[in-house]
């Protein structure tokens, strides 16, 4: 039975770390370099529309309604998600950060609304640690799912006859 016991120990530590590096993550600068996101590293733990590599690329959102419109909806239902932070908010960049239920993990995600394209760039990635197990992407396509719902029920607008 004392042979197991290094187990739980050893969990409880690796937990225990975990948590500490999270909070004790200082806050990254801005990831925008030259009015664009700036790629992913190398580790699995990010996506981006603006990176190249396969592995990193995410589609970024579009919409067909006024870019501040689109802009105003991104935001709601970006600081509507849970565990959601605030961080840097201007007319065409948004950064929040979100934290992970269990562990409090920090990611890092950024919007950068694109007008002339109707797009809306995104860069979303994890602040700690090397893998995400595929957090950041669902996440980003949660907030697509959720940005297409809110234009669906946007009101259209009406033409006088």
């Amino acid at each position: 039975m004392k042979r197991r016991a290094w187990l739980p120990a050893t969990l409880a530590l690796f937990v225990l770390a975990g948590c500490v590096s999270a909070r004790m993550s200082s806050q990254p600068a801005s990831h925008l370099v030259d009015g664009r996101l700036a790629p992913c590293g190398e580790k699995p733990n990010c996506v981006c529309s603006q990176d190249d590599r396969p592995e990193h690329f995410i589609e970024p959102l579009t919409f067909t309604n006024a870019p501040s419109e689109a802009w105003a909806r991104l935001v709601s239902v970006v600081l509507n998600q849970p565990r959601t932070t605030l961080v840097q908010e201007t007319p065409e960049y948004l950064r929040v950060e979100f934290r992970s239920r269990l562990f409090r993990f920090v990611d890092d995600v950024e919007f950068l609304l694109q007008p002339t394209n109707r797009t809306i760039e995104v860069r979303s990635a994890s602040r700690v640690g090397h893998s995400d197990l595929g957090v950041n992407r669902a996440r980003v396509e949660r907030i697509r799912t959720a940005f297409a719902s809110a234009q669906s029920a946007e009101p259209r607008p009406t033409t006088a006859r």
